[in-house]
């Protein structure tokens, strides 16, 4: 049965499609079993948030394709998951710790970050969906993090989630969001954002001084290094993440009808 479109879902609620890598992994049964819980708390968070949610594969899909069945999505996540290919970024492959690369999934959310930067459709980043963000706006990538407080090295998948703590800038949207300029977090990432893309400002830090979140200075734009969907990552984090997503996509529909009523 082909994937329903989302013009097709429930008008009542906003729609929000959450974009992963892919549904399959075969190769590495533990990661992708530890990946596909992370992605299934963001789907039922949504769902309880007030949304109709869809959950969509990049890789699963044509870049084509995943922009099709985004085409009326009132918001967008995009979620964890594998390196992005550096050809993206304008890099060589062979770095430290690379990883497997899906260059649909790249393709795809890239495309699907831009038409939503041209649209003013909001997005929120999760890890990955962060660097994808900068990524698709002209920034760049740190290839490989030496080992640190970002994760947890040679353990079981279960165990590299690490706890640490992140400072929000004051006077951003996501310091509003979350009700605190300080935070702690669960994060399992080896790479980071480097230059940063067009609009796009730091307003998170961790103790190190990387940069943990991004906001773009005038659009509905947020991406996280951390994982809010990890199990335990405090418990309203990820429901207020995705609150201010609501919140903007709200604004986002009144700004739209004062302008066609005037």
């Amino acid at each position: 049965m082909s994937t329903p479109k989302l013009a097709t879902m429930t008008a009542q609620r906003p729609t929000l499609a959450v974009v992963e890598v892919t549904r399959s992994r075969p190769d590495r049964p533990e990661y992708h079993a530890k990946v596909q819980t992370l992605n299934a708390t963001v789907v039922d968070a949504g769902t309880d948030g007030g949304w109709t949610v869809v959950r969509l594969a990049a890789a699963d899909l044509d870049p084509a394709a995943l922009l099709d069945l985004t085409d009326s999505a009132d918001a967008v996540v995009i979620v964890g998951g594998e390196d992005i290919d550096p050809r993206f970024y304008g890099a060589e492959a062979g770095y430290e710790g690379e990883t497997t690369h899906f260059i649909d999934a790249d393709e795809g959310q890239i495309a699907l970050v831009q038409r939503a930067a041209d649209r003013g459709t909001p997005v929120l980043g999760i890890c990955r969906g962060l660097q994808i963000i900068n990524v698709a706006l002209g920034g760049d990538l740190v290839q490989h993090l030496d080992d640190g407080i970002h994760r947890n090295v040679g353990v079981p998948i279960d165990e590299i989630l690490s706890t640490h703590d992140v400072a929000l800038r004051a006077t951003s949207t996501l310091a509003a969001a979350l009700g605190d300029t300080r935070i702690s977090v669960q994060s399992a990432h080896h790479q980071s954002v480097g230059r940063l893309g067009a609009g796009l400002t730091p307003v998170a830090t961790a103790p190190d001084g990387l940069v943990e979140a991004v906001e773009h200075e005038a659009l509905p734009i947020t991406g996280v290094q951390w994982h809010p969907e990890a199990p335990d990552s405090p418990a309203t984090q990820l429901p207020l993440l995705l609150a201010s997503l609501y919140r903007a996509v709200t604004a986002q529909t009144q700004v739209t009808e004062i302008a066609q009523a005037a």
